[in-house]
C-alpha cells in the first residue's frame, strides 16, 4: 500500500501579509520585518515527518549550525528540525540565515500565533530594509521547496540579496518630536490640552494609534516625552487588546525617549510604569482624582491629579496648582496635558507664549 503524497507546500504554506516595521514596535526596539503565514495542511506536518528535510537544509546552509534557537546551544536548532518543529518557526530562521549569509550581522527572529485562527505571526531582524523584505519570500520558497524535497541550494538567493544589499537603503528614521502620544482614547483631547497650555505651535506632537503602532511601530525616532492615556484598546485585533499585550503595546513608546525621560502613564497601571522604567525612563503619573497610591508615588517623579475641581501636581516635595478642571473635555485628558505642560516647561525654559498662557490657565 502506497502512502498519500504530502499536500503541495507551495498552495498549503502561504504569506498573508510582510511589511518592513521601522521604528521602535512591539516585538523590538530595532526594525523588523512582520510576516504572516497560514500553514493549511502543514499546520500538522513537521520538519521530521519528511524523509532528508533537515539535510536538505543544513547542505544548502551549513550556517545553520550556528543557530542556538530555544535549545540555548550550537546546532540548537538543527536539533529542534530533527526533533520536529514547523514551518512558521523553519521560515524565521532562514530568513535570518540567508541574510547571515551575504555578511549582514542579524540575529533576532520570533514566531507566534497570528491575529487569526490558524495563521502566524514570524518577526525577524534586518539591517537592510530591501534585502529583509526579499529575505522573508525567499525564505519562504525555500521552506516550500525543502517540504516538497526539491530544495538544491540556495546560491541564488543569495545573490539576489547580494546585489540588493550593494543598492541604497531607505533612509534611517530621524525625526524628533516633541512628545508623542497613545492609547485606546481621549489621545486627541491630551493633545488639545497640551497645545492650549502653549506647545505645538513650532514642535510636533504626534497621536500614534494603537494599530498603527502594532502595524508599523512608531512614526518618529526621538521624543523628548511621551503619554500613554489608557491601555482599553479596540482598534487592534482581539489578542492585543488582551491585558498584558496591551501594555506591552503602549509601553512602546518609551523606546523613542532618551534615557532618564519622562513618560506620563495613568495611575495603578502599575506594570506599564514598570515597562517604561525598565527601557530606561522616568514615569509621571495622572489620575482624574485624589486616589493615588503609595506605590504610583514611589515611583513617580510627579503626580497630577484633581482635587476640590482643580487639577494639582506634586513634585519634589512641591505642590502646584495648574488650573481648574474644565466642562469642555474629558477630565483624563486635561490632567495628562497639563502634566505634560507642565514637565515641558521644566525639561526647557518656557517661551513668551507659553509663560503667558500659563498663567492664563492657572486662574
Amino acid at each position: 500500500m502506497t502512502s498519500q503524497p504530502r499536500p503541495d507546500p507551495a498552495v498549503e504554506i502561504r504569506m498573508t501579509t510582510l511589511h518592513a516595521t521601522r521604528g521602535a514596535n512591539f516585538w523590538s526596539t530595532r526594525p523588523v520585518m512582520r510576516m504572516d503565514l497560514v500553514v493549511g495542511a502543514y499546520e500538522d506536518i513537521s520538519s521530521a515527518d519528511v524523509p532528508g528535510f533537515t539535510e536538505a537544509l543544513v547542505s544548502a546552509m551549513p550556517g545553520l549550525e550556528e543557530h542556538r534557537c530555544s535549545i540555548g546551544e550550537r546546532g540548537g536548532f538543527i536539533i529542534r528540525l530533527r526533533d520536529g518543529t514547523y514551518a512558521p518557526h523553519i521560515v524565521e530562521h532562514i530568513a535570518l540565515e540567508l541574510q547571515t549569509m551575504i555578511g549582514h550581522d542579524v540575529g533576532y527572529g520570533r514566531t507566534r500565533g497570528g491575529d487569526n485562527d490558524f495563521e502566524y505571526t514570524l518577526v525577524f531582524e534586518h539591517l537592510h530594509e530591501g534585502v529583509g523584505l526579499r529575505a522573508a519570500a525567499l525564505a519562504l520558497e525555500t521552506v516550500q521547496q525543502a517540504f516538497a524535497g526539491n530544495l538544491h541550494g540556495v546560491d541564488h538567493a543569495v545573490a539576489e540579496l547580494s546585489a540588493l544589499a550593494s543598492t541604497p537603503d531607505v533612509p534611517k528614521m530621524q525625526q524628533q518630536v516633541l512628545c508623542g502620544i497613545t492609547g485606546g482614547s481621549d489621545r486627541a483631547a491630551t493633545r488639545e490640552e497640551i497645545v492650549r497650555r502653549g506647545f505645538g505651535s513650532n514642535e510636533l506632537i504626534v497621536d500614534v494609534s494603537p494599530v498603527f503602532l502594532l502595524q508599523a511601530g512608531l512614526p518618529y525616532a526621538r521624543s523628548d516625552i511621551a503619554i500613554v492615556t489608557d491601555t482599553n484598546l479596540t482598534d487592534v485585533p482581539e489578542r492585543y487588546r488582551e491585558e498584558e499585550r496591551a501594555q506591552r503595546l503602549m509601553a512602546t513608546v518609551a523606546d523613542a525617549v532618551d534615557r532618564g525621560g519622562i513618560v506620563i502613564v495613568p495611575a495603578k497601571e502599575w506594570e506599564v510604569q514598570d515597562k517604561v522604567r525598565e527601557a530606561g525612563c522616568r514615569v509621571a503619573i495622572f489620575a482624574i482624582d485624589s486616589d493615588v497610591t503609595r506605590r504610583d508615588r514611589k515611583v513617580a517623579r510627579a503626580v497630577a491629579m484633581v482635587t476640590d475641581g482643580r487639577i494639582v501636581v506634586e513634585a519634589r516635595g512641591k505642590r502646584e496648582d495648574l488650573g481648574p478642571v474644565r466642562d469642555d473635555g474629558p477630565i483624563g485628558a486635561q490632567v495628562a496635558g497639563a502634566l505634560a505642560a507642565y514637565t515641558l516647561n521644566e525639561l526647557q525654559p518656557p517661551h513668551a507664549a507659553t509663560a503667558s498662557i500659563q498663567a492664563q490657565v492657572s486662574q
